[in-house]
């Protein structure tokens, strides 16, 4: 292909992808996708590569590849759909529901589609399936490993939910896309898709490595920490360049955690091409060649490379953050939150489900933004009329928390205030971090404040199990981003 061909190539397989995404938000049942837009869209070659992602939530697309493996594995058939979110077969935390179908034009594998949505509920001890406090994953929800998706297991999905209308409408929802995607790739012709796997891949692996090589050889080594009830927990990451590849090695990091911060390694490596592509060129298509460069080395057994039964809910919103954070920290870059503030609150009869924004940090380029979704989180808030309307819940107060991030040559962006008061009893859970220890600044720039939850007033943990009657209010202020650079 030349030039013009190949930008018209990653333009074709980009537009699959994103108006599968688009599709996916525009019909679905739940305030937490059409809202929140939590999901994600990816599309694979035949042989399992991630050739293009939507620009969606980065802590699914870097491990929708070990999804599509796992259900490779089974040899799926033409027309299946196949659906898991076993986080130890490719999947992050229970609530992430993966669907994979395998694409067939003419006859012919022509490649596999993905979708990734949270959904709001799928059982478990806590409504939302989001526990604060939970010590194993079956506590955490319905687990499903790969299996062939149809009317019935749509039910059993449903039944185990408690808002099993939700469940019916989010993942018919995602079969719609599949079947968009099987359209989209027949009318774009097997030799034409077969020829742009190819090319955009390449394309992408040529951009990082290129990036990679303007980077000096060298260590980098850095040490965050996550904040667990009973204490802080460690990750330790050492980052070597070489050449036009990097290895990103996690010896001496915690143990397994004996509740549920642990990281499956597919959402650890999430974590580290993140950070690579931020780094290097996050302009390159988003493919599954700009990270080929990338090795990722883990303990079995650790905090960012949990083995069953290990309870992963924190994992994959909070740890994943701390990961990232410990990275940019790595390469002396200002932190952002650090943390997604996850927010439940659910009875029998609703599921609430909402992530926070805060600060990003200020970088060489400008200040950071304020009340963004930072690293490894890219969804928008719920909108105050559509939370109001969906559940008995009202919110008292959504600001920004003004001075909050770091002061530098380039300020880091400032954290959110959201209150919200419950109209009738509900029990919930919050999982947060950035409570104990603020987002660092670099460069002589300060740091971010740290985030703070409160229940009528009083400060309650970074991980906390709630019980509400009607009138009280949980309150988040989520933490500043990390300032850039000394001031003049």
């Amino acid at each position: 292909m030349n030039a013009a061909q190949l930008q018209i190539a990653v333009g074709s397989l980009r537009g699959i992808a994103e108006e599968m995404g688009t599709a996916l938000i525009h019909s679905a049942l739940s305030p937490n996708i059409k809202e929140r837009r939590d999901c994600s869209t990816a599309l694979f070659d035949p042989e399992g590569r991630l050739v293009i992602q939507a620009e969606h939530i980065p802590v699914h697309l870097g491990a929708l590849p070990a999804t599509v493996a796992a259900v490779r594995e089974h040899e799926p058939g033409p027309g299946e759909v196949w659906i898991v979110n076993d986080p130890f077969a490719g999947g992050s935390h229970l609530p992430d529901i993966t669907l994979v179908s395998p694409i067939h034009v003419d006859g012919a594998l022509a490649g596999y589609a993905a979708s990734r949505a949270h959904h709001a509920d799928v059982g478990g001890m806590a409504p939302a399936s989001m526990p604060a406090d939970s010590t194993e994953l079956h506590q955490e929800g319905l687990i499903l490993p790969p299996a062939r998706l149809d009317d019935d297991l749509i039910a059993l999905v449903a039944a185990n939910s408690r808002a099993p209308e939700e469940r019916r409408g989010d993942l018919r929802a995602q079969l719609a896309v599949h079947r968009l995607a099987e359209r989209r790739i027949s009318e774009l012709g097997v030799a034409r898709w077969r020829e742009a796997c190819r090319e955009v891949w390449a394309y992408a692996e040529r951009r990082t490595r290129s990036a990679l090589a303007e980077l000096p050889d060298g260590r980098h080594e850095a040490e965050e920490t996550v904040e667990a009830a009973e204490g802080d927990l460690l990750i330790r990451a050492a980052v070597e360049i070489d050449g036009d590849g990097v290895r990103i090695d996690f010896e001496g990091s915690a143990p397994q955690h004996r509740g549920n911060l642990n990281c499956p390694l597919a959402v650890t490596r999430s974590a580290c091409c993140f950070v690579i592509r931020v780094l290097t060129d996050p302009e390159a298509p988003a493919s599954g060649g700009a990270y080929a460069p990338i090795e990722v080395a883990a303990p079995c057994g650790s905090l960012v490379n949990a083995v069953r039964p290990a309870a992963v809910a924190a994992g994959n919103v909070e740890t994943s953050s701390r990961i990232a954070d410990c990275l940019f920290r790595a390469f002396g870059r200002a932190q952002g939150q650090g943390t997604m503030n996850n927010l439940t609150l659910g009875s029998p009869s609703f599921t609430y489900y909402e992530t926070v924004g805060g600060g990003q940090g200020g970088s060489p380029e400008g200040d950071g933004p304020s009340g963004v979704h930072v690293a490894m989180s890219n969804t928008l808030n719920t909108p105050v009329e559509a939370l109001e309307a969906a559940y008995p819940l009202r919110v008292k107060r959504y600001a920004l928390r003004d001075g909050s991030g770091g002061g530098g040559r380039h300020a880091g962006g400032d954290g959110v205030v959201r209150a919200i008061t419950a109209l009738e009893r509900c029990e919930g859970s919050i999982l947060s971090d950035r409570r104990r220890h603020a987002p660092r600044g670099a460069d002589g720039g300060g740091h971010g404040a740290r985030g703070r939850n409160l229940v009528n007033g009083q400060e309650v943990g970074p991980k906390a199990r709630l019980e509400l009657e009607p009138g009280d209010t949980v309150t988040i202020e989520t933490p500043g981003g990390g300032g850039y650079g000394r001031l003049p």
